[in-house]
């Protein structure tokens, strides 16, 4: 009779279990943006302390300057590239295109399966970029930075919390899903780091209090 009972409270836990994992992942986001993942807080940190700081200078600035979403692979641009990675249940169609899947954007919070209703979002906007160095890059490298999947520069986001961002630094914009500002900022220092972009003395101060907490 124990092990009757042994067996039938097994049976019990592990059907709980099952349910509770079941809710869990119902209550989950139906997709989680797979960016590369930024460097650690206290990596940022470090990094933030060995940029420039300087005044920004938007003079010359205009986006054609950035040849973007460029052919990645076969059919798919770097648009169509980030949409597929970002995504769940992506399916595209032979000129990849997203015929359908989730994506969730970490900025807001949004969910859709409306491929369209969502940007891909520079996380250092390309008119920061060229207030901040790019200005004296070669077009070659400026097209590299537009197109860059190697390190956390390009993000599927909701349309409405991209426009909302705009081409404003983290002194004038964060992400209004607060879960998500530490790594917004990881990422933003990062990109700057690699590219030795500059930083305003406003961005500066920004990013040390929000990296404060990360």
């Amino acid at each position: 009779m124990r092990k009757f009972y042994a067996r039938r409270r097994v049976s019990i836990l592990t059907a709980l279990t099952g349910l509770i994992a079941s809710v869990a992942l119902f209550n989950s986001p139906t997709a989680s943006a797979a960016m590369p993942t930024p460097v650690s807080g206290a990596t940022a940190r470090s990094y933030l302390s060995q940029l420039t700081v300087a005044t920004e200078n938007r003079t010359g600035y205009n986006r054609d300057l950035f040849p973007h979403w460029i052919t990645i692979s076969g059919t798919c641009n770097t648009r169509e590239t980030v949409l597929k990675r970002d995504g769940s249940n992506v399916v595209t169609d032979s000129a990849c295109a997203s015929t359908s899947g989730s994506w969730y954007s970490q900025y807001d919070g949004v969910t859709t399966t409306d491929a369209s209703s969502f940007d891909i979002d520079h996380m250092v906007p390309l008119a920061e970029a060229w207030d901040s160095g790019a200005s004296k890059w070669t077009t070659a490298q400026r097209q590299a930075f537009a197109n860059d999947l190697t390190r956390p520069q390009l993000i599927a986001v909701s349309a409405s919390s991209n426009r909302s961002k705009s081409d404003q630094d983290p002194a004038e914009w964060l992400p209004t899903r607060t879960a998500y500002r530490c790594t917004y900022v990881r990422a933003w220092v990062q990109v700057k780091y690699y590219y030795d972009l500059s930083v305003d003395s406003a961005e500066k101060s920004a990013l040390t209090s929000a990296l404060s907490g990360c």
